[in-house]
């Protein structure tokens, strides 16, 4: 009987964020990407992104554990660098400097299986805005998401304190599975 109890809870909890995360912005979870950070542990969380709307591809593998890599330079808005590094992983850019396109095809000339592109507003924590083409005829194809600027900032920030050069992440992970996994968002952000 309490196991029933509390799942009702769950599902009325999560019924209430969708909710009101779908009010402020805009977007339904189900337009939405999640992934997990795996490592290191103290953002540990699952996170959101907004995928591009008319570039980019979809994420035809699941990656328990992939590297999420900053990318340098941080704008992603000219060539690479340590391209060996970013060969195969994702990468995390700022928004900013050129199109998110150019981002895109900056990530994958790198080898980049995806990019992820975190607002440049740090206080972001509920806003997606829509990564739409510059008109060029040459978009890239791999995987392209908005993260928020908090989310950004959070992730960049641990792996600076840590002295890390990635953190580890699963991507992309099923939100409707979440009752068989640990309910764990970032507590800077409502969704």
């Amino acid at each position: 009987m309490a196991n029933v109890a509390r799942n009702t809870a769950l599902i009325s909890y999560l019924w209430t964020v969708f909710v009101l995360f779908s009010r402020t912005t805009g977007l339904g979870v189900n337009e939405l990407l999640y992934f997990r950070i795996i490592s290191p542990e103290e953002i540990g969380y699952i996170f959101s992104a907004a995928p591009a709307k008319d570039f980019g591809g979809d994420f035809t593998s699941s990656y328990d554990e992939i590297f999420l890599v900053p990318a340098d330079p941080a704008d992603g808005c000219s060539e690479m660098k340590d391209k060996e590094i970013l060969h195969g992983q994702v990468v995390l850019v700022e928004r900013g400097g050129c199109s998110f396109v150019q981002k895109a095809r900056h990530v994958e000339e790198a080898g980049g299986k995806a990019v992820l592109i975190a607002d440049n507003a740090e206080d972001n924590d509920s806003q997606y805005l829509d990564m739409v083409s510059d008109g060029s005829t040459t978009k890239p194809s791999i995987p392209a998401l908005f993260l928020l600027g908090r989310d950004g900032m959070m992730i960049r920030r641990s792996l600076q304190r840590q002295a890390l050069p990635w953190a580890i992440i699963s991507i992309p992970v099923n939100v409707s599975a979440l009752a068989s996994f640990p309910l764990k968002q970032p507590p800077w952000t409502l969704w």
